[in-house]
């Protein structure tokens, strides 16, 4: 059986720990990285290890910024802080600011929890997000979530939480089809979807 060098036997099992990239996948990117010239290569190596450094999370709401900086939305006087969009990844958050029409800011929660198995919010952004509905300066925390089983009961455990905070708990409700992932959706579905907004009971 052919083996690559060890070198760049270790480069395609460090590409295969990226979401989406098999074998074959990450055989090709490290066979293509090996014909780039060596200056494009060490600025990409230099870009990867300062990273950690440079790109940190929103002390707001959790979204990747510029280290020790506001995200590109919080940053911004512009946008109406009393109504919060939460949402798992920054993939999700992405999506609804393509469709041009959220004015608002986001929560961004790291992931989601899952029933099956028994996770309970731990590790989530949910400490700030309560902090930030229990200011009053929130009016509205909108659960734009994924409409599958791990959406759901976030949506649900979060809602449980918010009771009491001097909020309005609203959903998406129109034009997202159940059991789909938020990030997939296109702009006008989720343009659709925010304006019918509904009360989470």
């Amino acid at each position: 059986m052919m083996h690559y060098p060890e070198a760049v036997e270790a480069l395609i099992a460090a590409l295969k720990q990226l979401p989406g990239i098999g074998r074959r996948g990450a055989e090709r990117l490290a066979l293509s990285l090996l014909e780039w010239e060596p200056e494009k290569l060490e600025f990409l190596g230099r870009l990867l290890g300062t990273l950690p450094e440079t790109v940190g999370s929103c002390p707001v709401c959790g979204a990747l910024a510029d280290a020790g900086e506001l995200c590109m939305v919080c940053g911004r006087p512009d946008r109406d802080g009393g109504t919060v969009c939460v949402v798992e990844t920054m993939a999700q958050m992405f999506a609804i600011e393509s469709s041009g029409n959220f004015r608002g800011r986001y929560h961004v929660l790291g992931g989601r929890i899952s029933p099956m198995d028994a996770e309970n919010g731990a590790g989530l952004n949910l400490p700030k997000l309560l902090e930030r509905a229990r200011s009053g300066e929130v009016r509205e925390v909108i659960l734009a979530l994924s409409s599958d089983v791990e959406g759901r009961a976030t949506a649900i455990y979060i809602a449980e939480l918010l009771k009491g905070a001097p909020v309005r708990v609203t959903q998406p409700a129109l034009g997202l089809p159940a059991g789909a992932n938020l990030s997939y959706a296109d702009g006008a579905t989720i343009t659709a979807a925010l304006t019918g907004r509904t009360e989470v009971k």
